[in-house]
């Protein structure tokens, strides 16, 4: 049956090439939902926000463009993209149903998690206020998982959001693991809390005959500085370039941080090594069991550097069990997490969101 062609404008200052907003883009088209973009880049930080005075000029100027923006007569709703917390009230004046994509809260990011701010300090309520505005003004807010759907709920006293899981790009990343004679533990991600990387270079310390491919950059960088011969720092490859380190990797290592939001979230990096078919370890949290079984799709464990390091040896040394744990995660990646999967969940958001109109 031919479904009824839907219409959006993803909309706002969201980062282009964050994996979460192209796997939206590309998963909406895939279920018969035309894509218009209209985004403004704004924040000029490595990653997200660039947070201070000198921020402030171009947001006014990005905001003020958006919400004299030219929208088609036909869109049905507006998507305001990650990072939008800023967007919301420029989206809300086109007049048709605004959906949020709050991928994450920006106080949780930078007071709970990244603690780059302290709890009751002028920016931190600042920032619980913007997380707090934004996700009331829209009329429906979509999170990553049900963990974080709750989170978000009590902290600005919504109803529950709905609920759509990251997913990864399929021009990109597609069945391709093959287990190679060189075993190596691969970490993609951004150096912050949320991934755990003391754990993760401690466990690499307790495993001097095991190579550790680590990409990436961020806050906490210098801890590399201390790095066993083991452990090989990559600070950045074209985004183009991941599928293949996902295939050539032994395993691939999820987030192994203690905060809060690390138990809330699945990371960008463990559908892609899902939908690659790699091996997949990350620790065993309340956002992990949603998506994730033990032993069967992925080996989820403690977030500490010996249940770390155990998990990756039981990998190295038994080539049977981790080519059924690749395969087994490629399978629940193409039930629960592939873009026709996710499209159609999409898409479902949309019309519940304008059947009234």
């Amino acid at each position: 049956m031919t479904q009824t062609r839907l219409r959006v404008a993803y909309f706002g200052t969201w980062e282009r090439g964050y994996p979460r907003n192209e796997q939206v883009i590309s998963a909406l088209r895939t279920a018969a939902v035309d894509v218009d973009l209209v985004q403004l880049d704004t924040w000029t930080s490595e990653h997200k926000f660039a947070l201070g005075l000198g921020s402030l000029p171009r947001l006014v100027t990005a905001e003020a463009r958006l919400a004299r923006a030219r929208l088609p007569d036909d869109v049905d709703a507006l998507i305001v993209g990650y990072p939008g917390q800023f967007d919301i009230w420029s989206a809300k004046r086109h007049g048709r149903p605004v959906i949020f994509n709050a991928m994450v809260s920006l106080y949780d990011t930078f007071v709970e998690d990244r603690q780059r701010f302290r709890p009751g300090t002028t920016v931190a309520r600042a920032l619980l206020a913007i997380d707090r505005l934004a996700l009331r003004g829209a009329d429906l807010v979509v999170a990553d998982t049900s963990a974080n759907a709750a989170y978000m709920a009590e902290l600005a006293g919504i109803e529950q959001p709905e609920v759509c899981f990251v997913g990864a790009e399929e021009r990109l990343f597609r069945p391709a693991w093959h287990r190679g004679e060189d075993f190596k533990a691969l970490f993609v991600g951004k150096l912050t809390p949320l991934h755990g990387l003391e754990v993760i270079l401690e466990a690499a310390a307790l495993l001097p005959d095991v190579r550790f491919r680590m990409i990436g950059s961020g806050q906490l960088e210098h801890l590399l500085g201390q790095r066993t011969p083991n452990v090989e720092h990559v600070p950045w490859i074209p985004y183009e370039s991941l599928p293949d380190e996902y295939a050539n990797a032994g395993c691939a290592l999820g987030i192994f941080g203690s905060s809060s939001k690390a138990s809330r979230v699945i990371p960008n990096k463990a559908f892609q090594a899902l939908a690659v078919g790699t091996p997949l370890i990350t620790a065993a949290t309340q956002g992990a069991a949603e998506l994730l079984t033990d032993n069967c799709d992925a080996l989820l464990t403690d977030s500490t550097p010996r249940s770390l390091a155990e998990a990756i040896v039981v990998l190295r040394n038994d080539a049977s069990l981790a080519e059924r744990i690749g395969s087994r995660g490629r399978e629940t990646y193409e039930e629960k997490a592939s873009e026709h999967v996710l499209g159609d969940r999409w898409r479902a958001v949309i019309e519940q969101v304008t059947a009234g109109r």
